[in-house]
């Protein structure tokens, strides 16, 4: 038996636009409702979210019940925690903080097994190979990994080209807070510079012939950032989502009660 299909891999292959969740509450019962809701994917947060192997297997077991695609955002791209990621089930990896051409290859080749890559063989006692029952797993879990690169500074962005370039990476996700903050726009993405150099990214990775991924919050925004050609779409976060509905619903208990 080999490794599954990676669906959401295949969908950003297409160009079709994948519309998903950030999952930041740590909380597999999170992670179920938002993959009952229907989004195409969800992400489980370990750079800005809890990271340990329990908190991050629970949600991807949560994801699963459902059949919904799962990415994980490792916290830093290091091979041993790549490796981690994946032996715990996770197809789909987002690592941030990719400035060079390098640096994305390093990743790819942390992703896969020789004579591709460098990923410790383990799988046949870790939960992805379902402890060995998946029998064909190492010799055919490399084109299953999906990768997505976070550009998410200056030097991302001159060095776009050779990151672009890389064979393996198939998603070149944008990080509007972190690139704001490094082009002097500290808590300010919308301004018209940073817009720009987003727009401009999002145009030469779709012509790349790579899936273009972005994370933002106001929906007004959207179509504009689809027809710029992100087709990995992220509109918001559990944890986010559940503060304003608290709020709002409690706005209109308040108001109730005040007549």
């Amino acid at each position: 038996m080999p490794a599954p299909v990676n669906r959401l891999k295949a969908a950003l292959a297409t160009g079709d636009p994948q519309i998903g969740i950030w999952l930041n509450a740590a909380s597999p019962m999170s992670a179920q409702i938002a993959g009952a809701t229907g989004f195409d994917w969800c992400l489980i947060d370990g750079e800005h979210g809890p990271w340990s192997p329990e908190v991050i297997t629970s949600q991807l077991a949560a994801l699963e019940l459902g059949g919904t695609n799962a990415v994980v955002r490792v916290p830093v791209g290091e091979d041993w925690i790549i490796k981690q990621a994946l032996d715990l089930g996770a197809q789909t990896l987002l690592v941030p903080m990719v400035d060079t051409g390098e640096q994305a290859a390093q990743v790819v080749r942390a992703t896969r097994y020789a004579p591709e890559g460098k990923r410790g063989l383990g799988a046949a006692v870790a939960r992805v190979s379902g402890w060995g029952q998946i029998a064909d797993y190492a010799t055919s879990a490399n084109a299953e990994i999906g990768v997505i690169v976070q550009a998410e500074t200056r030097a991302a962005i001159e060095n776009l080209d050779d990151i672009l370039a890389v064979e393996g990476v198939d998603c070149v996700f944008i990080g509007p807070a972190d690139l704001s903050a490094d082009m002097g726009y500290l808590g300010n993405p919308g301004a018209e510079e940073v817009q720009a150099v987003i727009a401009d990214a999002g145009r030469r990775i779709r012509a790349a012939g790579k899936a273009a991924g972005i994370l933002h919050y106001d929906s007004t925004d959207y179509p504009r950032y689809l027809d710029l050609g992100f087709n990995f779409l992220g509109i918001g976060a559990d944890v986010s989502l559940m503060r304003t509905s608290f709020a709002a619903t409690l706005a209109i208990a308040r108001a109730a009660v005040k007549g």
